[in-house]
């Protein structure tokens, strides 16, 4: 039976602080057991609009490359890059390369660009279609990456606690209409961008939109489950 191993982190990120948050997203990564984890949308730097942008080779990342590298885990984190772009970065032992650029920015990002379409990740033969926060609720975003051929649709998100029943009710509503396990990583505790409080709650559902892991509202919690294949719709 072919199965990953994911888990869905909401550590604690001191904002425009990349050293001490790769420190933590490490701390995560090893607490995790987990072959993939996901982090929230710009968790290295926090919901800071107007963060400095983080190169793929900074020296900051090397504690984050190191626990992926100890624990053999793909970890999905989310920076500011060069475009300017909001991104998720793929981490593993080899090191740090851009996975994914969210296409659907809010207006208040102004600064950025939109990525260039849908990506998808290939973690031991697993396909990971990859968004970010906004993307989960248009449903081109969905539809055109389902359609590359994918197993799971992962996001990282920032959302206020009013949005935590939104932002479930979207991942079961992916699921369901793709046939894939959808994993969400959200922000827990107060982050940039005027959150002074954020929903947390992040989660693994089913492709049949049954709840397979999810955390609870506070910061430093983790989410843990096997997608399994037998259990795909496209199967």
């Amino acid at each position: 039976m072919r199965s990953l191993i994911v888990a869905v982190a909401q550590p604690r990120i001191t904002s425009l602080d990349v050293a001490k948050n790769a420190l933590v997203h490490a701390s995560a990564v090893r607490a995790a057991a987990a072959r993939v984890v996901v982090f929230p949308e710009l968790s290295l730097t926090g919901y800071e609009l107007d963060a400095p942008l983080i190169a793929i080779d900074d020296p900051r990342l090397a504690p984050l490359v190191a626990a992926c590298a100890a624990t053999d885990t793909v970890a999905l984190v989310g920076a500011p890059i060069e475009g300017p772009h909001i991104a998720t970065l793929a981490v593993d032992g080899n090191g740090v390369r851009v996975a994914y650029r969210k296409q659907y920015t809010h207006t208040s990002e102004e600064r950025f660009r939109p990525g260039p379409g849908p990506e998808v990740l290939e973690v031991d033969g697993w396909r990971l279609g990859l968004g970010i926060c906004r993307d989960t609720g248009i449903p081109a975003h969905a539809a055109e990456t389902a359609a590359l051929g994918i197993d799971a649709y992962v996001a990282g998100v920032v959302d206020s606690p009013a949005g935590e029943l939104a932002a479930a009710e979207r991942a079961r509503q992916i699921g369901d209409a793709h046939g894939v396990w959808v994993a969400f990583s959200s922000f827990a505790g107060p982050t940039g961008g005027g959150y002074t409080e954020t929903a947390g709650r992040s989660g693994i559902w089913t492709p049949t939109g049954m709840v397979a892991a999810r955390a609870g509202r506070a910061a430093g919690e983790i989410a843990r489950a096997t997608m399994v294949a037998e259990e795909l719709a496209h199967l």
